[in-house]
C-alpha cells in the first residue's frame, strides 16, 4: 500500500520542520514548500493527498492559494487544511468559504494536527465511495435523490438543499434504518456552510426536515445517539 503524501506550505522552517518530523513518525510522505507560489506550483505537479497550508505567506497568502487550488478542475479534490495563527471565528470562517477542508491555530498539538489529518482522509475516502455511486438514483418513502444532478423530489415536487443539507440526507438515506452519531455525521458531510461543531449537525437536521416538509419525520432522533433515516 502506497503512504499518502503530505504536502505542507509554512514560510517558518522550526514550525515547518516540526510538521514534517512528526508527520514522517505516523509512516506519511511529506513534501513542502516555503512560499504560497512554490507550492502551488508543487501540489499541481504532484497531488498530494493532503495540503497543510500555512494563511499568512509572504507574497501569495494561503487564501489565495487554497482559493486557486479549488478553482482548478485538476487540484480542486485535494483536501486542504489551514494552519493558522488567527483563531478568530471571522478568519476561519473566510477560510472555509474558501474551499478549505478544516483548520488548525497555532500553537498547536502535533497529536491534533495528526488526528485532524486522519480525520480529512478518512472522509476524502468516503467521499470517494460515494462518488462511485454518484448516479445511482435512490427512490424511497416517495423521496427521489438523484447524487449526479444534486436534485431532491418530493411527490414529484423538487425540493431546493444547500449541498451540506444535501449531503446529509444522501449519506443517512443510504443506509435507512442506521444510527449515526453526530461525530460519525461530522466526518462524512462536509459541504460549502460546513459543518463544524455537533451543535451544527443538530441545526442542520432542523433546518433539512423543515425543507422536507411532510418527509421531514423520516429523519429520526434517537435520543442520547444521533440520527437515523426511516427504513419503513
Amino acid at each position: 500500500m502506497s503512504k499518502n503524501l503530505i504536502h505542507v506550505i509554512e514560510d517558518d522552517e522550526n514550525i515547518y520542520e516540526l510538521i514534517c518530523y512528526n508527520l514522517q513518525k505516523e509512516g506519511w510522505e511529506v513534501a513542502g514548500s516555503l512560499t504560497g507560489e512554490d507550492g502551488l506550483k508543487a501540489v499541481r505537479e504532484r497531488h498530494p493527498d493532503v495540503v497543510l497550508l500555512d494563511i499568512m505567506l509572504p507574497e501569495m497568502d494561503g487564501l489565495t492559494v487554497c482559493r486557486e487550488l479549488k478553482r482548478d478542475d485538476s487540484t480542486s479534490s485535494i483536501p486542504v487544511i489551514m494552519l493558522t495563527a488567527k483563531g478568530e471565528e471571522a478568519d476561519i470562517v473566510v477560510g472555509l468559504e474558501m474551499g478549505a477542508d478544516d483548520y488548525v491555530t497555532k500553537p498547536f498539538s502535533p497529536r491534533i494536527l495528526v488526528a485532524r489529518i486522519r480525520a480529512v482522509l478518512r472522509r476524502h475516502e468516503q467521499a470517494g465511495v460515494i462518488e462511485k455511486n454518484e448516479q445511482d438514483i435512490l427512490s424511497i418513502h416517495g423521496l427521489t435523490i438523484h447524487p449526479g444532478r444534486r436534485e431532491v423530489t418530493y411527490e414529484n415536487e423538487q425540493i431546493v438543499l444547500t449541498e451540506t443539507e444535501f449531503r446529509l440526507l444522501h449519506f443517512l438515506s443510504n443506509r435507512p434504518g442506521w444510527v449515526f452519531t453526530r461525530n460519525q455525521i461530522l466526518d462524512a458531510v462536509r459541504g460549502e456552510d460546513a459543518i463544524v461543531t455537533d451543535r451544527a449537525v443538530d441545526v442542520q437536521v432542523v433546518g433539512l426536515r423543515k425543507k422536507l416538509g411532510g418527509a421531514g419525520d423520516m429523519i429520526e432522533t434517537v435520543r442520547g445517539v444521533g440520527y437515523r433515516f426511516k427504513e419503513k
